[in-house]
Formats: C-alpha cells, sequence, structure tokens
C-alpha cells in the first residue's frame, strides 16, 4: 500500500469547463436560455442573428464570440466577422454561419495561417438541424436553430459543450415551442417566403 495523502492534499482534477453554443436566433431570445447558460464560461452565436439585444442580452450571462448569418444585415453585418476564430476555456474553435464555407475557409492560408494550430471544435449554424460528429479529433457542431421558425424544422434547440481533461462533449438541450414569438418586422419577412409557421 502506497503512502496516505496528507489531509487536504487529496489531487482533485480541475473542474469541467462549459461554452454555450447557439445560432440562428431570428431575432429572438427564448427566455430559456439565459437559465441554460448561466456559468457558462463562453458563448458561440453561430450567426442569423437578427436582432442586436440578443448579443447585448448573451454578454451579461458571459462572454460571447459571434458571426454574422445569411440574415444579418446594418450593424451586424458590418461588425460581426462572417468566420472567426477564438479560444475559450483551453481549445481552440473556428465559427462561421454556414458549414461548406467555414471548411472552404479553415484551409490554410486562409482563416487559417500556415503555422496556426487547428480548432479542435468547429460551430456552424444555418441549417437547422442539431448534430455533432468527429473528424480527425475535431468536433463538427450545428447547435440546431435555437428558435425552429420552418414548419420542417426539428424543435428549438441549444447546446453545451463541456471541456474536460479528457476532452470535449456535447449535450443538446431542446427548448418549448410554446410562447414562441418572433420580432414582428422579421415576421412579415418569414410571411413573404412563407417560411413561418407558429405553434
Amino acid at each position: 500500500m502506497g503512502p496516505r495523502p496528507e489531509e487536504g492534499s487529496l489531487a482533485t482534477a480541475p473542474p469541467a469547463a462549459r461554452i454555450g453554443v447557439i445560432a440562428d436566433t431570428h431575432g429572438y431570445l427564448h427566455p430559456a436560455i439565459p437559465e441554460l447558460f448561466a456559468g457558462v464560461d463562453h458563448i458561440i452565436h453561430a450567426g442569423d442573428i437578427v436582432d442586436p439585444a440578443i448579443l447585448a442580452t448573451l454578454r451579461e450571462v458571459a462572454t460571447v464570440t459571434a458571426v454574422a448569418g445569411n440574415i444579418d444585415d446594418g450593424d451586424l453585418a458590418e461588425t460581426l466577422p462572417r468566420e472567426v476564430l477564438g479560444e475559450a476555456a483551453g481549445i481552440r474553435f473556428a465559427v462561421g454561419h454556414k458549414r461548406k464555407r467555414l471548411l472552404k475557409m479553415l484551409s490554410p492560408g486562409r482563416l487559417l495561417s500556415e503555422d496556426d494550430r487547428p480548432p479542435t471544435l468547429v460551430v456552424f449554424g444555418h441549417e437547422h438541424v442539431p448534430s455533432a460528429s468527429w473528424v480527425g479529433g475535431v468536433l463538427y457542431l450545428d447547435p440546431g436553430t435555437a428558435t425552429a421558425p420552418d414548419e420542417e424544422d426539428d424543435a428549438a434547440t441549444v447546446a453545451i459543450v463541456t471541456v474536460t481533461a479528457a476532452g470535449l462533449s456535447v449535450t443538446f438541450v431542446p427548448l418549448p415551442r410554446s410562447g414562441f414569438t418572433v420580432r414582428a418586422d422579421f415576421q412579415d419577412e418569414l410571411r413573404a417566403r412563407g417560411q413561418l409557421t407558429l405553434v
């Protein structure tokens, strides 16, 4: 039997860090999200924000990295990047709204320089389908849509990535659809495109 550790000297693993991941809010922040993300170390928003007040609310919860999506305009389109690299909770991540465009930008010499450390987490949105897959030690994550405005969309979801010494894990959190509202001017745009279904 080995020596007993002295009282109070037990080694403990560092606490897990958590990253809240959200996309496609379309002008509406579900009231459950600030509570769901309470205590996260960082929040990543993968675009189609529509209302800058959403980012202001999320920044009250944690530091936010956000990108502009294809329907973001005005200040959001002018001030947010389309793709960006970042670091949070000891990991490197890349985020962009559209998967295909982001993957092209991750080729050396574009978003990444030749000597850049590649990301461990790649986040995108746009598809309104929550998904997570591992390819070559990289987690590719779509948190799904936080509003589910299209009739064929799955339920609204966000994701929480947990970072431990053992690696990354992801949990998808469904959001209730009842009480769902979209900013009035965006409702008109969705109706014009035949994409507004509220239940």
